[in-house]
């Protein structure tokens, strides 16, 4: 079935202790890091989403509590000229995550079929044979060993607006609005016929869209960091293999080590 955003719209408040939910996710997703360092993986998390939507405060709190030397963020923006030189989907290669590595991208190569494609910056052949060229991209990393998570955060109109008036009555947070929110505002009708598209394209079934209803602020990041652990506690070894032995006897040797267990 095709995704329905207006499926994502009910605003439910957080029911329950928003701090202690927050620092058990967190928690989480701290050990799918160590997971990923200990069994070499790499993963992607990528977000989608209105402006003002969310995004920002969930990637923030996605990467509280993890190594700084184990993740990138990516915040994309329009491709530069050198970028535009190329095939569209080059600039992303560049920044894929290695091996122990999350790369997190704060929008992503759907820009192709959804900036792109509403403001007029490709043709519409271009956009159309980006779905395939996406697809298949993403298909490319998973086989070679990396995971895929894709979340679009979506709000009301309503919702939307009152973000914005937030960020300008903000004058810690007006640097976070300008006139391309507007503009995109303007041609939501638009965006919402595109999104449409999107998910009717790629929500596979290697590389499903999760959305995520950010209506309620404390209730979306919840759900979105949830389903991020439970894609990649699903897809990554979590399990620890036992302590080296020659570590554990050098352990012993300096300062009489003896394990819990024994």
């Amino acid at each position: 079935m095709t995704i329905d955003l207006k499926d994502y719209e009910q605003g439910k408040k957080f029911d329950g202790d928003y701090d202690k939910a927050l620092k058990a996710v967190q928690e989480r997703l701290s050990r799918v890091q160590v997971a990923h360092i200990v069994h070499r993986r790499r993963s992607i998390v990528m977000f989608e989403g209105w402006d003002a939507s969310g995004k920002g405060g969930v990637i923030k709190r996605m990467t509280a509590e993890l190594d700084p030397r184990y993740y990138d963020v990516w915040p994309i923006g329009a491709p530069t000229p050198e970028e535009k030189d190329r095939h569209f989907l080059w600039r992303f290669w560049t920044k894929l995550p290695g091996c122990q590595q999350i790369g997190i991208f704060d929008r992503s190569w759907y820009g192709r079929v959804l900036v792109e494609r509403v403001e007029g910056f490709c043709s519409e052949r271009d956009w159309k044979r980006a779905y395939d060229e996406i697809n298949e991209f993403e298909a490319q990393q998973i086989d070679g060993g990396t995971t895929i998570v894709k979340l679009f955060m979506h709000v009301t109109q309503d919702e939307q607006d009152k973000q914005l008036a937030e960020r300008l009555d903000d004058p810690w947070k007006r640097w976070k609005t300008g006139a391309e929110d507007y503009r995109n505002r303007s041609q939501r009708a638009a965006y919402l016929d595109a999104l449409h598209d999107m998910f009717k394209q790629t929500d596979t079934r290697w590389a499903p869209w999760h959305v995520i209803d950010g209506n309620d602020r404390k209730a979306g990041r919840i759900a979105a960091l949830t389903a991020i652990a439970d894609r990649l506690e699903k897809l990554v070894p979590m399990h620890m293999p036992d302590a080296d032995p020659a570590v554990v006897e050098l352990a012993r040797q300096a300062f009489g080590y003896r394990s819990k267990d024994t």
